[in-house]
């Protein structure tokens, strides 16, 4: 027997044992970000303004969130990023805490407040929750062992089956 069938079976094994973890939390945030427009608790549903056109300044976007007690906004510096979605006349004020604030476009009339854990999710599931570099130095590595996991499993699963194509094909020479 060949060694490359036990050694790829020793580096499969220890492969899995070396990422079960990383990948675990990559598969388990994946398929939740997969769900995420179907529950509102991963990712608030967008909502609809009156207008399409967006007519707010920034100061008064600003001022309507800051009226928000649950969003803990004082300043621009505790607002992460905005989303604008002129096709539905809001845009979205997605604070440092988490907190999603929707506002119509045009009269700054606050629609909806909610928890927005998407982004949570989304840090887990690239590995930046844990730390910067544990995108690079965790998560990419163990995306290499999956694909060398992938590689040899498609040769150990190959084996067998060549394994007889070659014993009937000797078979079948040595009848004829």
């Amino acid at each position: 027997m060949s060694i490359y069938p036990r050694l790829a079976r020793r580096w499969h094994r220890i492969g899995g044992i070396v990422i079960a973890i990383p990948f675990l939390v990559v598969i388990i945030s994946g398929l939740l970000l997969q769900m995420k427009k179907e529950f509102t608790w991963i990712q608030p549903a967008t909502q609809k303004g009156a207008q399409s056109v967006p007519e707010l300044s920034f100061e008064q976007i600003l001022t309507a969130t800051s009226a928000v007690p649950e969003a803990e906004v004082a300043s621009w510096e505790d607002i992460d990023r905005l989303d604008v979605r002129p096709g539905k006349g809001m845009l979205k004020v997605q604070c440092k805490n988490g907190v999603e604030v929707q506002l119509d476009a045009s009269s700054a009339t606050v629609l909806q407040v909610a928890m927005r854990r998407s982004d949570l999710i989304e840090g887990l599931h690239d590995g930046s929750f844990f730390h910067d570099n544990a995108k690079l130095w965790l998560f990419l590595p163990s995306g290499v062992v999956v694909l060398f996991l992938w590689l040899s499993g498609v040769y150990l699963w190959w084996l067998p089956h060549g394994m007889r194509r070659r014993k009937k094909q000797r078979r079948i020479a040595k009848e004829a």
